[in-house]
């Protein structure tokens, strides 16, 4: 079939950078870690060209950063980096119950706040048990399908960008947290049953304590050591 060389070769590609983002997500690729296109070509056995497409990809994602002459490596983020993320999704997300209170949702919502309560419930069930890695997975898809209730696809991918690197700078940390359980949100239904209401006041104060309790745990992360 004419082209699919070229389809095969961008699945290969997503595929590559799904992967990798995953294992980033995981913690497995911590932040500082290098690598070399021919590195991850071989761990994947696979040729060179969709590897360096995929490490592009995730480089223009913010998730990597270009070493010269010596690869790529996991980006760093900083306490500062992530209290900008807050800033900007609590920009985003309040954008996007201000656009619901505005003029509704997107037709077929009833179903799709079934999905995303499913998630959320999800979710919350994760942060409950400490379950670190199962609730990232389920959160960026709460995250996604509750932002696709305005159907603008630019709002849902930049949300998503940001919600992925704020999980890129939380996971080492969280990882290290001795009361891991105290330090995962896990209001994903409460908010999910403001939004279902329609109540604005109960999404605020909702989306409110949310950012306010990762600033408070970041802040945290300033804090010297006891000794």
């Amino acid at each position: 079939m004419p082209g699919s060389g070229a389809v095969t070769r961008n699945t290969l590609r997503q595929q590559i950078a799904d992967a990798l983002r995953d294992e980033v997500l995981a913690g497995r690729l911590p932040p500082g870690t290098e690598f070399t296109v021919k590195q991850i070509a071989e761990q994947y056995e696979v040729s060179a060209t969709p590897v360096r497409e995929a490490l592009v990809d995730l480089s223009a994602q913010g998730l990597l950063e270009l070493v010269q002459h010596r690869g790529f490596r996991v980006r760093i983020f900083s306490v500062d980096d992530f209290r900008g993320m807050i800033e900007a999704r609590s920009l985003v997300v309040d954008g996007i119950f201000r656009r619901l209170a505005e003029r509704g949702t997107a037709p077929g919502s009833g179903e799709m706040l079934v999905s995303v309560r499913r998630r959320g419930e999800e979710a919350r069930r994760a942060a409950q048990s400490g379950s670190l890695e199962v609730l990232i997975g389920y959160d960026l898809r709460f995250w996604r399908e509750l932002s696709g209730l305005v159907a603008n696809t630019y709002i849902t991918e930049f949300l998503h960008r940001i919600r992925v690197q704020c999980w890129v700078f939380a996971v080492p940390h969280l990882q290290r947290e001795p009361q891991l359980r105290e330090a995962l949100w896990d209001g994903h239904g409460d908010l999910v049953d403001a939004v279902t209401l329609a109540d604005a006041d109960a999404v605020r104060r909702i989306v409110h304590g949310y950012n306010e309790h990762a600033l408070a745990w970041a802040e945290r992360l300033r804090a010297p050591a006891a000794p």
